[in-house]
C-alpha cells in the first residue's frame, strides 16, 4: 500500500509507493567519467587558470592568495573565481521597464565557481580527511565573504554533480549565488519556524537520530533520509549544535561534516555506482532562529508531470528501507 506523508512542519506532502520500486542495483549508473569528459581542454584543471576569469581567492598550502593580471597562483588546493556566463553581477544592467504593473530590477548579486581540486577525475569521496575538511572551510569562508555585502540578503551554495545535476564541466566544484532576496522556501520555512516554541530542526535531529532512517552519526552530524523524502535515496545532514548558517560552524564542526558527508556518497558509489547528484546548504546568517542543514539527493528519477503540477514527489524507496542499504 502507497502511503501519503507530510513534511515535519509544513504543509507539503510526498507519496511513497514501494509498489513501483526498483531494486537499488536498478538504479545503478556507470561512471560519467568518459573520454568525451577527459581533462582535455579542461579549464578548470591545474595548469589552466588563464582560462577562467581572474581568482578571487586562491587556497594554497593553508594561505589565501588572489590572482593578479600578471599573474595567476599555480599548485593550488581550492580556486574561487566569478562564473564566466553569471546569473547575477555585482554590476548589473538596468531591466527595460514595461508599462504595465510587472515588476523588475536590476540582476544584482554574485555567482561564484568553487573548484575543489586542481586534479581532473576526483570525486569527493577520494578526498583525505584534511581535504575534506579544508574544502568545509572554504564553503564557510565563501559564504561569510559574500554574506556581509551590501544589499545581499542570502548566500546560496550547492554543488552539481554529473550532467543530470546540471553540471556543464566534469571537474569537481561547487558553485555559490549571493542574492539581494530571501528564496520563498526558507521564507516559508521561516514564517512557520517563528510560529513554533522549540526550533523543528532540533525537534527532528532528536526524532531521527535513532530512527529507522539513521545512516549514520559522528560526535556532531546526523546524516538520515527524511520522512517525506522527495526521491529515493534523498538524505539530509543535521547538525546536533543550533547553528544558522556556515560562518558559525567551528572548525571541528566542519571537519565532522566533511567527514559524514564523505561517507555518505561513498555509500551511493556502493549502492548506486556513480550517480549524479545534488547538494544545497539551507542556512540564514541573520536568522539565528534557523537552523543550518545540508541536503543531497541523487539524479536517479525524473520529476514528471505530476510532481511539477503539485509540487508532490512520487518516491518509488521508502525512507526507511533507503536507509537500510545506505547503512
Amino acid at each position: 500500500m502507497s502511503e501519503i506523508r507530510k513534511h515535519y512542519f509544513l504543509s507539503e506532502y510526498c507519496i511513497i509507493a514501494e509498489e513501483r520500486a526498483k531494486r537499488p542495483s536498478d538504479f545503478a549508473v556507470a561512471d560519467e567519467n568518459s573520454e568525451k569528459h577527459s581533462s582535455k581542454n579542461c579549464f578548470f584543471c591545474g595548469g589552466a587558470e588563464e582560462n577562467t576569469p581572474l581568482a578571487t581567492a586562491v587556497y594554497k598550502n593553508g594561505k589565501i592568495y588572489s590572482d593578479t593580471p600578471e599573474k595567476r597562483v599555480r599548485d593550488w588546493d581550492f580556486r574561487c573565481f566569478p562564473n564566466l556566463y553569471p546569473a547575477l553581477s555585482p554590476v548589473p544592467e538596468s531591466p527595460e521597464q514595461e508599462e504595465n504593473e510587472l515588476q523588475a530590477e536590476p540582476g544584482y548579486g554574485f555567482h561564484e565557481v568553487i573548484v575543489e581540486t586542481p586534479l581532473h577525475g576526483t570525486r569527493l569521496e577520494d578526498f583525505s580527511n584534511s581535504e575534506i575538511s579544508e574544502l568545509m572551510q572554504v564553503y564557510r569562508d565563501r559564504t561569510c565573504n559574500y554574506a556581509t555585502r551590501e544589499n545581499i540578503r542570502y548566500v546560496s551554495l550547492f554543488k552539481n554533480s554529473g550532467e543530470k545535476a546540471g553540471a556543464s564541466i566534469n571537474h569537481s566544484h561547487s558553485q555559490l549565488l549571493a542574492l539581494p532576496f530571501c528564496p520563498s522556501p526558507l521564507v516559508r520555512e521561516l514564517k512557520v519556524i517563528r510560529k513554533i516554541e522549540k526550533c523543528p530542526y532540533c525537534a527532528i535531529y532528536d526524532l531521527e537520530k535513532a530512527s529507522p532512517r539513521l545512516i549514520s552519526k559522528n560526535s556532531e552530524w546526523i546524516a538520515f533520509t527524511p520522512y517525506s523524502s522527495m526521491g529515493p535515496f534523498e538524505v539530509w545532514f543535521l547538525p546536533q549544535k543550533h547553528v544558522s548558517f556556515l560562518g558559525d560552524c567551528s572548525d571541528k564542526l566542519l571537519f565532522a561534516l566533511g567527514d559524514i558527508l564523505k561517507a555518505t556518497l561513498k555509500s551511493y558509489g556502493r549502492i548506486l555506482g556513480k550517480p549524479s547528484f545534488n547538494y544545497m546548504f539551507y542556512q540564514l546568517s541573520e536568522s539565528p532562529e534557523y537552523h543550518l542543514n545540508l541536503r543531497l539527493l541523487p539524479r536517479i528519477t525524473a520529476h514528471a508531470g505530476f510532481e511539477l503540477g503539485t509540487g508532490t514527489y512520487i518516491n518509488t524507496v521508502s525512507p526507511e528501507r533507503a536507509a537500510s542499504y545506505l547503512r
